[in-house]
């Protein structure tokens, strides 16, 4: 009797069972009224393990999929075999055509991938932003380092909301975008792909960029923008030696406390919907091997629900580059088991997935697990329901009008006024004068552009005279040094009453240093290239005004530079509109507001450097080399007057518990309109572990009128105060902190207050 009972009891538990799964797979994925999280459990259990694997990998389009002449899909054998079994994306389709021709690319690539999987499952196109959308046809930007100068998170929102707009017209779905890296070592060649050095300023751009190109998140269903990767995790920015793929050794409390608040704020706050992984290791552990760091911080820790992609290649090089692997198929183990759901690129790693499963059948968890989060994506953005394009949406909805005046809006308020010298700027557009446009960065239009800001007045020539390298893309060549070429652009600057000599580096000389061993970026000093201190210096001489518009994506050591000019106006890379914007700022239509996002050296010897470094940093100079930076963090001028005064703080004490409010009164004793940067910096004064000398806790833009006042309000919360302590542990220590209020880390007003406990 005990026996039948038995048999009726496992009988009926295995029926309960059959029943509870055939309820959680009866679901159709298709049904729009489900849940995403029902819908991925409908669809998972059907997908076979090659077409799981398929979900977990990204080719890019270079391999054979584009256009004809005639503007019809083309497809190579590769790819047609690849998308037998769908895929998780595509990098780049389109790119290199018009935004309309590039839409329908994507529709026909589409619906070949729905229709050519057995579940229509629907595939990632992936772009990239470090100029906009990086493709044909899309409003052209500035940089992401230009942007941080604008020290207006609201303006980056509104400009990477263009971002996800365009690149969703164009059939894109992701981004690997933006780059959540602090960055200090200006010998590193991605400098400018990032928001600069300090914490809190990346992290208020990074948020703001995601939050713009994902729609504030709503954007993502509705198929108006596009989701962000953040990358790249963690700590990639700061490669020994300024060396792209050297090894990465940054401390536990800096890592805390300094790298992971913008990758933090990203998740948390802007809801990222993607991570890339970074390339190197991190204090000896490869960061497309590390579970600590990909899945107990970014998942355990913060909650990240997204999925994380590695950096091209980066899983098989776990064996054959990084030397932690014994095997292909070994690294592919390990990047799945720290967490890497998408394989980007590679043909030895991931691509091993099915075989491994037969021989160990318990990796298929964690292959479900990445494919949920892949799945999950592509529900997020809506591509089981509206996976295709309205054309002529398109048309009027890239480059659009208000895109194109953004860029520009963008420019002017990013330029930096480093110096101006009896005030040198703004030039008077009433005066007859003739204007000479020197030096190697001057651009075919850049003459064009000027006269279409400074009137009939003004006359101007131009010339380049010589080019800073060969300009080859992989290995570009410093050039011997052209005498004839100087001397004719002395001989502009004899005819003119005025220089403005264009300087500085370009797109050769600061890019990323790929893989392979021919293709380099990155730089061993920070001096400007070629002879452009010999040029500035004998233009100086003549004894006329010299006035220095400095392009670059990679800060300089300007020394020479900065001696000679009567003024320098900082652009880094600014957007298709660049010498439009620069000319308005350098004829006076409008007052110069960026301020510095990174501190400028005088010398590579005093790396690393930056603004907020341990205050021990500071207690020695160098033999022979002038103090502290040539230009700080924060550093910008104006043409406006701002008078900074009535410093006050709510209360001198400040708990747990409690907040501060401060307020600064700033006034504008100048004679034209202009906007300003009101800085808040905090010093801890003695902790149990050594401190910053300052860091960035806040900052506002503000513009005033001629004689206009404002009082700036910020509030100091305890969450500011916290750092790593000696246990490894957030702390929150009583004592005593200085607060500093001003236009950059080096001119302030300051106070105390204390925190008791």
């Amino acid at each position: 009797m005990k026996k039948l009972l038995f048999l009726v009891l496992i009988t009926a538990v295995g029926l309960f069972q059959s029943c509870d799964q055939k309820d959680a797979t009866s679901k159709d994925y298709k049904d729009a009224t489900l849940s995403i999280e029902e819908r991925v459990e409908a669809l998972l259990p059907k997908l076979s393990i090659e077409e799981k694997v398929a979900q977990m990998r990204i080719f890019h389009a270079n391999i054979g999929a584009k256009s004809d002449e005639d503007g019809n899909m083309k497809l190579s054998k590769k790819v047609i075999e690849k998308l037998k079994l769908g895929i998780a994306g595509i990098k780049n389709p389109g790119e290199h055509i018009n935004p309309v021709a590039a839409a329908k690319l994507n529709n026909e690539l589409q619906k070949y991938i729905i229709e050519n999987n057995r579940w229509g499952i629907p595939a990632l196109f992936v772009t990239e932003s470090y100029n906009g959308v990086d493709a044909e046809g899309c409003t052209k930007f500035g940089r992401p380092i230009a942007s941080a100068a604008s020290f207006n998170p609201e303006l980056v929102r509104r400009q990477w909301d263009i971002v996800g707009r365009e690149a969703r017209l164009r059939g894109m779905h992701m981004c690997h975008s933006p780059e959540a890296d602090i960055v200090r070592d200006p010998r590193f060649g991605r400098m400018s792909e990032a928001f600069g050095e300090d914490t809190y300023l990346t992290t208020q751009m990074v948020t703001s960029a995601i939050k713009g190109v994902q729609g504030n998140y709503e954007g993502l269903g509705k198929g108006t923008h596009i989701g962000a990767v953040a990358k790249h995790f963690a700590g990639y920015g700061q490669v020994l030696g300024g060396s792209n793929f050297a090894a990465i050794e940054i401390s536990p409390r800096t890592l805390i406390d300094e790298v992971y608040p913008p990758f933090e704020a990203a998740v948390k706050e802007a809801k990222t919907l993607g991570i890339m992984a970074s390339h190197g290791d991190l204090n000896g552990v490869a960061s497309h091997g590390n579970p600590e760091l990909l899945t107990g911080v970014l998942r355990d820790q913060w909650g990240f629900e997204g999925y994380v992609v590695s950096d091209s290649n980066d899983i098989a090089r776990l064996f054959y580059f990084m030397n932690v692997a014994e095997s292909p198929e070994a690294a592919a183990q390990m990047g799945l088991e720290a967490g890497i759901d998408i394989d980007l690129y590679a043909e030895d790693s991931y691509a091993y997935l099915p075989e491994m499963v037969k021989k160990n059948p318990e990796l298929e968890k964690l292959i479900d697990r990445s494919v949920r989060r892949v799945l999950r994506t592509k529900f997020v953005l809506g591509l089981f329901d509206n996976p295709y394009i309205n054309l002529e949406d398109v048309k009027t909805g890239v480059r659009a009008a208000s895109s194109l005046a953004l860029a520009k809006e963008s420019d002017l308020e990013s330029v930096i006024l480093l110096k101006n010298e009896d005030k040198t700027l703004p030039l008077s557009k009433e005066k007859a004068i003739k204007v000479a446009l020197l030096g190697p960065l001057v651009k075919e239009n850049t003459k064009a552009m000027f006269e279409s800001v400074a009137g009939a007045n003004v006359k101007f020539i131009a010339e380049k005279g010589f080019h800073l390298t060969n300009e080859r893309g992989g290995a570009p060549e410093l050039l011997d040094r052209d005498p004839k070429a100087i001397a004719s652009l002395v001989n502009k600057a004899k005819s003119a009453d005025v220089s403005i000599v264009f300087l500085g580096g370009d797109e050769f000389t600061s890019k990323e240093a790929y893989f392979n061993n021919s293709t380099l970026g990155d730089r061993a000093t920070i001096d400007p290239v070629g002879p452009q201190d010999e040029l500035i210096e004998k233009i100086k001489a003549l004894g006329k005004p010299v006035i220095v518009v400095l392009k670059h994506r990679r800060t300089l050591s300007i020394n020479t530079i900065s001696e000679a000019a009567d003024a320098i106006l900082d652009t880094w890379d600014l957007s298709e509109f660049g010498d439009e914007s620069t000319a308005r700022i350098i004829f006076g239509e409008v007052s110069p507001s960026g301020k510095l996002p990174v501190t400028v050296p005088r010398s590579i010897g005093q790396l690393p450097y930056h603004y907020s470094m341990k205050e021990i940093n500071y207690k020695k100079e160098y033999l022979f080399l002038g103090k502290g930076p040539l230009y700080p963090f924060g550093h910008g001028l104006s043409y406006g007057e701002f008078n900074y005064s009535d410093l006050s703080i709510s209360n001198p004490e400040i708990t747990p518990t409690t907040t501060l409010e401060v307020s600064v009164k700033v006034t504008n004793n100048g004679s034209i309109k202009a906007k300003e940067v009101v800085q808040m910096y905090i010093k801890d004064e003695i902790g149990s572990v050594t401190r910053p000398d300052k860091e960035l806790k806040g900052f506002e833009k503000i513009e005033l009128a001629a004689g206009e006042s404002k009082t700036v309000t910020f509030t100091i919360t305890p969450k500011m105060l916290e750092f790593t302590g000696i246990a490894m542990k957030k702390v929150l220590e009583a004592g005593d902190y200085t607060l500093k209020v001003g236009s950059s880390s080096q001119k302030y007003l300051e106070t105390t207050f204390k925190l008791k406990k």
